[in-house]
């Protein structure tokens, strides 16, 4: 049989649909986020203004986006995804071509502002559209399909838009990442909806509403779910500190060239998406997501640690960097599933849009800290400082198992 004709015995047209949505709301969700930091070399003159001045505005759109999510995951529950993704695209996307017409700094401000509204709305809508449209058989697939766009989308940015600017200039990239957004809106909302009631914000089935209505605040705010979003922090503070500074841990501490460093990031990037597949496979293979998340991050901790503290060659760095991206990302659909089991039916928005503010609270705090770490000349300390971050990722994930097992055993 070819593997086609696989993929449409295992999935029907509505589902391949459904997914093929949310995988496109989510690339756009992760190039806007890079949008700006992509551009950052070239906006200070853009805007007249310095690098600090940027550094703030990604910080509106941060604390923005933190302040908001939870607020919208309710909303989504309430109107249904797919409305609140086509609003989220459309803001978003505006939100940039705006810029591509107004070059000063307060508009700037005002147009991040806006945009972190908009990127706020990704997360609980894209996760509560997953789970009420695809089969629980093959929800660890969705997900990694779901991460693989977002990584995807991230990943060609900067590409993409210091391409644009070359070619055409500052206007012409914030219009190419804006217009990109009301691309995708448009498709979502003149394809069908899939026959999912709550995906069309439609009024949903009564077993789901009754579930939704006993998900009050005590249940939604369940030591589980805080501890998820601890988890999703603690996450987001090990990865995210790679991402953004291992190069300049690289090159300041470590004596490798930029070129290399540059390379073992992209090997990090580009390995991570390709492990959030196999980690999909992985998540519908096995109940025991914890066990999953935990085994691969212990490995990628320890990873860090021999970097921190080993004086290794620059293709050994390269190497070693490429497998933990790729282990990291491995855990994600494991991740969202253990997210998933803790939501009440009909409740999946509110509880993503809750867990997920743990990525905000460290895209808030962790530049701060890892830069902190590169003033006082640590740059070993970066990696480090992830190995620890990773290390309490896994206690608390193997706590969250047993806690899980206890559970099911009781039932």
């Amino acid at each position: 049989m070819s593997t086609s004709a696989t993929l449409q015995a295992r999935w029907d047209g509505r589902q391949l649909a459904l997914l093929g949505k949310v995988c496109l709301a989510h690339f756009v969700s992760h190039f806007h986020i890079m949008t700006l930091p992509a551009l950052i070399p070239l906006l200070p003159a853009h805007f007249g203004v310095g690098f600090l001045e940027i550094g703030f505005a990604l910080t509106v759109f941060n604390l923005v986006t933190l302040v908001a999510q939870t607020p919208v995951g309710f909303l989504t529950d309430r109107l249904g995804p797919r409305r609140l993704l086509v609003a989220g695209l459309v803001l978003g996307g505006l939100s940039f071509i705006g810029l591509a017409f107004t070059p000063t700094y307060p508009l700037l401000l005002v147009g991040m502002a806006c945009a972190g509204l908009a990127n706020c709305v990704y997360h609980p809508a894209d996760y509560a559209w997953l789970s009420h449209g695809i089969d629980g058989g093959r929800m660890g697939k969705a997900f990694s399909f779901h991460t693989f766009a977002g990584y995807f989308g991230g990943a060609i940015a900067p590409a993409v838009l210091l391409g644009t600017a070359a070619f055409g200039g500052i206007p012409l990239a914030f219009a190419v990442a804006g217009g990109i957004g009301c691309l995708v809106a448009i498709v979502i909302a003149m394809t069908p909806g899939d026959g999912v009631h709550q995906a069309n914000g439609l009024a949903p089935a009564q077993g789901a509403g009754q579930a939704t209505r006993g998900a009050g605040i005590a249940t939604l705010l369940s030591p589980a779910i805080l501890v998820l979003v601890v988890l999703f922090m603690l996450l987001n503070l090990s990865t995210g500190g790679l991402q953004n500074f291992s190069v300049s841990a690289l090159t300041t501490g470590y004596g490798v060239d930029l070129v290399m460093a540059n390379a073992a990031l992209s090997g990090f990037l580009f390995a991570s998406a390709f492990g959030v597949l196999a980690g999909g496979v992985l998540a519908d293979r096995t109940s025991r997501h914890g066990y999953v998340a935990a085994g691969a991050f212990g490995i990628t901790a320890i990873l860090m640690a021999i970097i921190a503290v080993a004086n290794l060659s620059d293709m050994v760095l390269v190497v070693m960097l490429t497998a933990a991206g790729f282990l990291s990302g491995v855990i994600a659909p494991s991740r969202d599933m253990l997210v998933r089991a803790a939501a009440p039916r009909g409740a999946e928005g509110r509880v993503f849009g809750i867990v997920t503010t743990g990525f905000n609270i460290a895209n808030f705090s962790g530049p701060l800290f890892f830069a902190w770490l590169l003033d006082r000349g640590l740059p070993s300390f970066v990696f480090g400082a992830a190995a620890v971050f990773m290390v309490l990722t896994v206690a608390l994930t193997l706590g969250q198992e047993r806690s899980a097992a206890r559970q099911r055993a009781e039932t």
